[in-house]
């Protein structure tokens, strides 16, 4: 059976160089492109650093409203940090208001809602056992 990876997720935002810079900040991650879609609009593509690794396209255009419900099409996209506390100093710092605080098996976690109603998790697993 073939093993396989998320290569990455497309997210429609409101402003594509302010949610990049989150996750640069949040993640250590860099901007591997940026252009124009294939359809109109503009799209950042930030993720790891190391070639290979996933990624999220972060593309707007004028129809973009960010005006999203959770769940409605998107529960959440999860994120690993190493360091939870530092991460939420990133995203405190951005303006952005973490919850939903929990430490259960296997690891602990927040999330929090970007500036177009997206919802983030945000885990870490250090010091959990493999």
């Amino acid at each position: 059976m073939p093993i396989g990876h998320i290569e990455h997720a497309n997210l429609s935002v409101t402003q594509p160089e302010r949610s990049a810079q989150l996750f640069k900040d949040l993640l250590g991650w860099q901007e591997r492109w940026r252009g124009q879609s294939q359809f109109g609009g503009e799209t950042i593509h930030v993720g790891e650093p190391e070639t290979g690794g996933g990624y999220i396209a972060l593309y707007t255009n004028e129809s973009v409203k960010g005006d999203y419900s959770k769940g409605q099409p998107l529960n959440h996209v999860g994120l690993q940090v190493d360091d939870l506390a530092a991460a939420e100093a990133v995203v405190a710092g951005a303006g952005l208001a973490p919850f939903g605080h929990d430490d259960y098996d296997p690891g602990r976690r927040f999330y929090f809602f970007d500036w177009d109603g997206i919802e983030f998790e945000v885990v870490s697993y250090a010091g959990a056992e493999s």
